[in-house]
């Protein structure tokens, strides 16, 4: 134990002074955006964490914008970091992947997925599994094929509410089980159900210190990322076998066992990982925001429930929606972008300079991370009159926003634009569509949020 304690104080000591180093060195030459890099090691981590669990949605880059401007300077994760909080820098960003910038992840995240994620991947492997990825969520597949698994699944889980649920938990449920339908062709049960749960676990380990002697929720993490890819190995070697004897699936695994690139098990368990990542936690947190926002705002909810009644006059009860009453309801869609504008769970995205790169008169020396913040802009009142109020109604002649050009970006952008972004809108609208509730308010999204139900007469 003493051994380890002083090997911990020494290497603690030469990465301290490494990083003194790192800062007077040539980076002195150049004229880097303004910031504050904190604490050796450490940085400004610790703030960057616990800001995200106030009140305040953008807590930390609010206050250096304030003090430093639309781009500063941090240093968070172990990293110096170059936060952008203004939309030509991220389009600038976004569009230069593979030139000028390359994906990069703090460790937390990067470690959890695994590093055949398609979050991880770059260059041509990365071109192909996007674009395989967006051919089972375009428009297309969900109109012809998923719409009718959304649909039998939420309905499926509506009916079992009883007179009291909590919210969150019922949404995640929802997107989990949509997403393991989706990826793996597997109904809920059991199995999914458990599964969800230690998807839980690993999720909270992302914005953590990536040191499991330090972080009791990193290494609850990493135990639960365990279990996870165990589970899913199982039904890799599952189906690859039944692959081998000619059985064929229409979904995700099938397309990855049926690949020229002959994937390992490994590789597509990771691929996985991150694919129910982002199907199940932002979408779910969505869906949870949407309905507080609607509850804050009745005339808006009024008028989502007068646009889904005329849709619900036309069909029987248990006839089933379609695409085309998807594509039928104006306000329903305005609904959804102020949700994503203003919920807007992808924060952002980190990547790496490749080379120096000089932009609005400043330097981001080559090796260091860059995060461009979607969620500033969204909610910068430059850009958008009021910003930090939910307001449907600025969709739909867009005097709502201040800025010209494409200043909303809630699936990203770029080569890796998210390729469930389709998908996750239809999630997004489908439940509002089920006409089944009454709901009460709600504060914070990590909190678990009671709603009471009331079933449709007849």
């Amino acid at each position: 134990m003493a051994f380890l304690l002083h090997y911990i104080f020494i290497t603690t000591f030469i990465s301290a002074v490494s990083f003194l180093l790192h800062r007077s060195s040539r980076h002195r030459r150049l004229r880097l955006p303004p910031g504050n890099l904190g604490l050796p090691l450490v940085g400004e981590t610790l703030q960057l964490i616990a800001a995200y669990k106030t009140e305040n949605p953008e807590p930390f880059i609010d206050e250096r914008v304030r003090r430093y401007g639309s781009i500063f300077t941090t240093h968070v994760f172990g990293e110096p970091t170059v936060f952008s909080a203004e939309p030509e820098t991220n389009r600038f960003i976004l569009q230069n992947e593979g030139k000028l910038f390359e994906c990069s992840y703090p460790g937390s995240i990067s470690n959890l997925l695994g590093k055949h994620s398609l979050l991880l991947m770059k260059g041509s492997l990365h071109k192909k599994m996007h674009s395989l990825t967006m051919s089972f969520a375009n428009s297309s597949i969900i109109k012809d094929h998923l719409l009718v698994d959304i649909d039998r699944l939420i309905r499926l889980n509506l009916d079992s509410w009883t007179d009291r649920v909590f919210l969150m938990e019922e949404a995640k449920k929802i997107t989990f089980e949509l997403t393991v339908k989706q990826l793996m062709s597997y109904d809920p049960g059991e199995w999914s159900e458990s599964l969800r749960k230690e998807y839980l676990l690993v999720i909270e380990g992302f914005f953590t210190v990536p040191l499991p002697l330090f972080s009791t929720t990193y290494r609850r993490a990493i135990k639960a990322r365990t279990k996870v890819a165990e589970a899913l190995s199982l039904i890799v070697r599952e189906r690859r076998k039944e692959y081998e004897r000619g059985a064929k699936k229409n979904d995700m695994l099938a397309a990855l066992l049926a690949g020229d690139d002959k994937f390992s098990d490994e590789q597509i368990v990771d691929f996985l990982v991150a694919l129910l990542v982002a199907g199940y936690e932002t979408t779910s947190t969505i869906m949870t925001l949407a309905v507080k926002f609607l509850t804050e705002t009745p005339l808006a909810l009024a008028q989502l429930k007068e646009e889904h009644e005329g849709i619900r006059a036309k069909k029987s009860e248990s006839e089933a929606l379609q695409w085309s009453d998807y594509k039928s309801m104006p306000f329903t869609q305005c609904v959804v972008n102020e949700t994503l504008r203003v919920a807007n769970i992808i924060s952002g995205v980190f990547r790496r300079a490749m080379t120096d790169i000089n932009i609005k008169g400043y330097t981001i020396p080559k090796g260091w991370r860059v995060f461009a913040s979607f969620r500033a802009v969204h909610l910068d009142h430059n850009q958008f009159k009021d910003a930090r109020t939910f307001n449907p109604w600025r969709w739909q002649s867009k005097s709502g926003i201040s800025c010209p050009g494409n200043v909303f970006t809630p699936f990203g952008g770029g080569p890796r634009l998210c390729p469930g972004y389709e998908l996750a809108r239809v999630e997004l609208w489908e439940p509002a569509e089920e006409d089944k509730l009454v709901f009460f308010p709600t504060t914070r999204t990590q909190k678990r949020y009671p709603i009471n139900v009331r079933r449709r007469d007849g």
